[in-house]
């Protein structure tokens, strides 16, 4: 598409199929809470492949068979229809990755005709970026409920990161918000066959995620968080992404309210619990309804829950008992291990180093059989971070 000359209603429409179906992507989650950048919404700061990229984020099609109650690409819904062709979504990429506006490609779309009819459109322009225009950087494909084996196994072999979209923790909840799907026989046997050639080896895929619509279906945040461990343990799953919902009009829950954000958040913090920390699932709190404490982070609520276990001696705490401690994760628990093996730690600014944040953590710890003083001034907090 680099040198392809189009008249300029041509550009003008294409520019537009570009914009729409880049805002059609939003539902799908790339980085929590994450937006697009400003003049162009359709690309997304995201992590991928271990680093920070931008990411070109695009539906193939928004014109859906789906009659999903929460989603804007809904059949019967009144709004414009786009879709890309192969050739020409695959051009769209490549321009931008030749500007150096994009380093990698989020491909999904919606249901068009049938999901194997879309699958094998979205196969056909991802076979065009890596085979026609030697594309080695990363892409992450969407794959389509039903779809037939043999465009999952072209899939894992084609892309670096695969994923299809469970939407809700159960199937009750999920008949719900989309009664045209059936978790068992829709999105659970592409999901396992992915991981199987995944764990085999085959093709360039290192990785599999899911995501759920929060707060659609009435489900609970046990429920949702319950659903992710079987997934990192039975399937080995890379990790899951929580889409808060947001009503749209001319759905049938456009006077449902939007979920908040915060709920979000706290779904990340104690989904990072499950997948960093060694927690289980039966250690995070709940309220009485099976929902997270908005009030506190679920590392806190569990530290508050245990006083016999606190506060901890850091010269002496071996790493899975630091990582519970509220401002210290992982990479700051390794930090603190190492000083301490070369010179007993004995003060607060030794801890700040190692990158403890003693606000949370003063109440929990002792440097030499002291307390910590708490951190008098702010200090940097990403609820969403791995190593608070």
């Amino acid at each position: 598409m680099g040198t392809t000359l189009y008249p300029p209603q041509q550009k003008l429409d294409f520019a537009r199929k570009i914009a729409e179906l880049g805002k059609a992507a939003e539902g799908d989650v790339l980085v929590p809470s994450g937006r697009g950048v400003a003049n162009l919404p359709w690309i997304y700061p995201a992590s991928a492949a271990g680093k920070s990229m931008p990411i070109f984020k695009v539906l193939m099609s928004n014109s859906c068979q789906n009659n999903c109650l929460y989603c804007a690409n809904r059949s019967g819904r009144d709004f414009p229809r786009y879709s890309f062709s192969p050739d020409d979504l695959a051009g769209a990429f490549i321009e931008m990755y030749d500007r150096g506006l994009v380093e990698g490609i989020f491909l999904s779309s919606a249901i068009e005709g049938s999901p194997g009819r879309i699958m094998e459109q979205m196969l056909q322009a991802v076979e065009i970026i890596r085979l026609r225009h030697k594309f080695k950087g990363y892409i992450h494909l969407k794959m389509m409920p039903r779809a037939n084996l043999d465009y999952i196994q072209r899939a894992v072999e084609l892309a670096d990161r695969v994923s299809i979209n469970l939407e809700a923790p159960s199937q009750s909840h999920l008949k719900k918000i989309s009664p045209n799907k059936n978790i068992e026989q829709d999105l659970l046997p592409q999901m396992k066959y992915a991981q199987e050639l995944i764990q085999k080896g085959v093709g360039m895929c290192r990785s599999q995620t899911t995501q759920f619509v929060v707060g659609a279906s009435g489900e609970s945040d046990r429920e949702i968080l319950a659903a992710c461990s079987f997934l990192y343990q039975r399937l080995e799953l890379s990790r899951c992404y929580f889409s808060p919902f947001r009503p749209i009009a001319g759905t049938p829950l456009e006077e449902t309210p939007p979920t908040s954000l915060v709920r979000e958040q706290r779904l990340y913090q104690a989904d990072i619990l499950l997948r960093k920390y060694g927690f289980k699932l039966e250690e995070i709190v709940f309220d009485g309804g099976g929902n997270i404490p908005l009030d506190v982070d679920p590392k806190m609520a569990w530290a508050r829950r245990h006083p016999e276990l606190f506060p901890l001696e850091v010269n002496t705490a071996e790493f899975g008992e630091l990582v519970r401690v509220p401002g210290i994760g992982p990479r700051t628990a390794w930090h603190l291990l190492k000083m301490r093996a070369k010179n007993k730690l004995k003060s607060a600014a030794e801890l700040r180093l190692a990158g403890t944040r003693l606000r949370p953590a003063a109440p929990f710890i002792l440097v030499g059989g002291q307390k910590v003083e708490q951190a008098t001034q702010p200090e940097q907090n990403s609820c969403l971070s791995l190593f608070w």
